[in-house]
């Protein structure tokens, strides 16, 4: 296939996948905060309290609709763009979309609604509970979107059926459980939990720095602080045992991660800072911590962390082995009861996919040299210099993240958190942080498992659909327009609202004593 047509079908995916999840996390996180909020209002049936629920509920719904419309987009395009991949894997890929739009989906878009016009129809008790329906039909989705991508990243409890020439199910139970799978979940919803949480928090403190709406801002800035605290330990906790899991599943990408292009002694060092350098496969001006990196892969000072010339020795002993497999599918092809052959198959099926690796040379891979196989096995490696620093930004945004919430839970606590001005300017101008590194966090997860769409198993270059580049760069074009303008759409009606206030008159009919004056953000 044109290599033309492949990038541009990654690019117009990633285009959207990116996208989407500008929207996803702060779903996720606003609505449990929602259901944190209406509950102190059931527990103390103050006023204020329903107020501030409507408020950030509207903001909730602004973000939920475009959410919902962009993902959309992206289930469509793995049948228009991705027709390989649905076909080889439909039947384990597809099992986890289709529970999450039965189970999730159709559960978080009924309540929505209930939840938006159920205030006065509904007690007090009543509308909680289909609130929290919404937060939980909204993490469920998460769930099996995770599960589904999780198996792309370990595809465990599947395997190849040389009649169908599929992957199809043999214990959906591991598709379910994947340890891959369940980290990238926590930690995921931590990450959209941190990314709300600064939003409302910064919010709040452009309310009181123009000294509007205090009484609704210093109590979402206390929610804020408390939930954003418990979140943002979480994230580097969870991502702690992301990497963890990386080492056995994933090793190629922890390797990535650290620009470790050699085996070091164990405990291995974690680099801080250095030069990747792709010519001379190292790692120019890096400056090591001793034995972290060992400790967070390996839980262990006496276990090696492999490096990436060993990991590309292993994938050439791979897609030898895959070859054999290879030659044995293509024999069963023409007799399916050749047991020499079916037994051939069993013993190297697991290296199928690898020997797939070598089609982007050849259109047979039995009759590819040891010398292109070596050179071949060279393609599993990653962009080490994207891997790296996106990693290392991603984790300085989340360290600094639980900075910001530690001193605003002291502030909060000390009843500070609506005087201290150097503090409201720095939490409204961290907004952008956890989605920058949200979408570094996504980068990472995609990027670092090429050359695979399912890793071990099935080729990028083989899983896309035979379109022309001039229907993907229309597509592109035509989503970027779109899209752009959805996102137009979207900031004006968050702005409008945010400027609109949480109550339904300009002004706070309720304020509190001692407000600041309204000043320019720059006072």
């Amino acid at each position: 296939m044109d290599p033309g047509v492949i990038d541009l079908s990654r690019l117009q995916f990633a285009l959207t996948a990116l996208y989407h999840f500008l929207f996803v996390p702060l779903t996720l996180g606003l609505s449990f905060m929602l259901v944190i909020m209406e509950s102190v209002y059931v527990m103390t049936n103050r006023p204020i309290w329903r107020v501030i629920t409507r408020f950030w509920g509207r903001l909730f719904a602004i973000n939920f609709v475009l959410g919902v419309s962009t993902g959309l987009t992206m289930e469509f395009e793995f049948g228009t763009n991705w027709s390989y991949f649905s076909h080889y894997v439909g039947d384990i890929f597809g099992a986890p979309l289709a529970i999450e739009g039965l189970m999730a989906f159709f559960l978080e878009a009924t309540m929505v609604g209930v939840m938006f016009f159920g205030w006065n129809r509904l007690s007090k008790l009543g509308h909680l509970v289909v609130t929290f329906l919404v937060a939980l039909g909204t993490n469920l989705s998460a769930l099996w979107i995770l599960i589904a991508n999780g198996w792309m990243q370990n595809p465990v409890g599947a395997q190849f059926n040389p009649e169908t020439m599929r992957m199809e199910v043999a214990d959906f139970g591991q598709v379910l459980f994947n340890p891959i799978a369940q980290a990238k979940f926590v930690h995921t919803v931590s990450a959209g939990y941190v990314c709300a949480s600064v939003f409302v928090l910064g919010v709040s403190a452009f309310y009181l720095l123009k000294g509007k709406y205090r009484g609704v801002a210093k109590r979402s800035m206390a929610v804020a602080a408390a939930f954003g605290l418990l979140s943002s330990l979480s994230v580097v906790v969870l991502g702690d045992e992301s990497g963890y899991a990386l080492t056995d599943n994933q090793k190629m990408k922890l390797a990535a991660i650290e620009s470790a292009w050699h085996t070091a002694p164990a405990p291995a060092g974690l680099t801080l800072f250095g030069l990747p350098d792709t010519t001379t496969h190292t790692t120019r001006y890096a400056v090591e911590v001793p034995w972290v990196l060992g400790l967070i892969a390996t839980r262990s000072l006496d276990k090696e962390v492999t490096g990436m010339s060993e990991l590309v020795l292993k994938a050439q002993e791979r897609i030898t082995s895959g070859v054999i497999a290879y030659d044995a599918v293509q024999k069963l092809k023409v007799d399916p009861a050749n047991v020499a052959e079916r037994a051939r198959f069993e013993a190297h099926k697991r290296d199928l996919g690898y020997a797939l690796l070598l089609k982007a040379h050849v259109a047979d891979p039995r009759t590819a040299s040891p010398a292109l196989i070596a050179k071949t096995a060279w393609d599993v490696v990653p962009n080490v210099p994207l891997m790296f620093w996106s990693f290392r930004i991603m984790a300085f945004i989340g360290f600094y993240m639980i900075a910001l919430f530690a001193t605003a839970f002291v502030l909060a606590s000390l009843r500070r958190h609506d005087s201290t001005r150097w503090f409201l300017r720095l939490a409204l101008f961290s907004i952008p942080l956890p989605w920058v590194a949200i979408e570094l966090g996504w980068i990472l997860a995609e990027i670092g498992r090429q050359p695979w769409a399912i890793e071990g198993v099935l080729p990028t270059f083989l899983a896309a659909s035979s379109l022309s580049r001039g229907a993907l760069w229309t597509t592109i074009f035509g989503f970027t327009a779109l899209y752009g303008v959805l996102a137009v759409i979207e900031v004006r009606l968050m702005l409008t609202s945010i400027k609109k206030g949480p109550f339904e008159h300009h002004d706070d009919p309720q304020p509190e004593p001692g407000t600041l004056p309204a000043t320019p953000l720059a006072a």
